[in-house]
């Protein structure tokens, strides 16, 4: 019996040690929702939906301890222009660009852009 309950203990704790990890460095949350939503059903997410959405997934991964994945804050910043909200778009903008700085030029012709609409 006790051998029994040592093999059965074994094969559990190897199973669980076997089980994938998320080991991702970035938390993605519902993000890939969201651009599947704009891009097929653009009737069903509208920019403050997303903007909520985002922000939740922003909120989560910093409840976890992880990075907020790159394009998020520009997205965000997208749906604020969206909304008229210049002072949280340029925000959320620079954020992504200060976050990925590989991002600068594509930022930096948002930012333009945004000024430039009003």
């Amino acid at each position: 019996m006790y051998t029994r309950t040592l093999t059965v203990l074994a094969a559990a704790l190897l199973a669980t040690g076997c089980a994938p990890k998320n080991t991702s460095l970035y938390h993605w949350g519902n993000y890939e929702g969201v651009v599947h939503d704009m891009y097929l059903k653009p009737g069903e997410a509208p920019a403050q939906t997303q903007i909520d959405k985002i922000t939740r997934d922003i909120q989560e991964s910093q409840a976890q301890g992880k990075r907020v994945a790159p394009g998020l804050y520009a997205h965000l910043g997208m749906m604020y222009a969206a909304e008229g909200q210049s002072a949280q778009a340029r925000e959320s903008l620079l954020k992504e660009k200060q976050l990925y700085p590989e991002s600068t030029v594509l930022i930096d012709t948002l930012l333009k852009n945004q000024q430039g609409s009003h």
